[in-house]
């Protein structure tokens, strides 16, 4: 799911910055599903990848966190997956109630939670930014108020 910053540093030989990576001169292309530090693949994505299992894939490791964002891809041909089926919604990227998120900036950063209100008005946050926010409802039962661009939504 994760791995921390000296363990890749000393993979590549180098660190890395925040450029575009992917072009890494290295036999074997690693995608982080959660990310830097010490956190679990989330369950669902051990579990979808976990169904995947022995099909053939295509890997791209390509990543870029500045404007124009580029994800790591994991693509499996739609012909080869017989056990793994989503529905419409579970597809969709769009931001709504109900939907599972997972917080990726502190004082949050890695915790689960469920978006309960997407506010339209813009609110001031700590930086003085006037951001659009989302109220989610943390796995503890707390409620927090987040900007939309720190949730990642989780496909379950």
């Amino acid at each position: 799911g994760a791995v921390s910053d000296a363990v890749l540093r000393a993979y590549l030989g180098y660190d890395i910055g925040v450029a575009i990576t992917g072009q890494e001169d290295v036999p074997l292309t690693v995608i982080l599903t959660e990310g830097f530090g010490s956190l679990a693949m989330a369950d669902r994505t051990f579990q979808l990848l976990s169904a995947l299992q022995g099909l053939e894939a295509s890997i791209n490791g390509a990543t870029q966190i500045r404007a124009g964002v580029i994800r790591p891809e994991i693509i499996v041909p739609e012909q080869q997956v017989t056990d793994v089926q989503e529905t419409e919604a579970e597809r969709s990227s769009e931001l709504r109630p109900g939907i599972r998120v997972r917080l990726i900036r502190e004082p949050y950063f890695g915790q689960f939670a469920t978006i309960t209100a997407l506010p339209s008005e813009l609110v001031r946050i700590e930086t003085e930014a006037m951001v659009r926010v989302a109220d989610v409802m943390l796995e503890d039962g707390q409620t927090v108020q987040v900007p939309r661009a720190n949730v990642e939504i989780i496909e379950e």
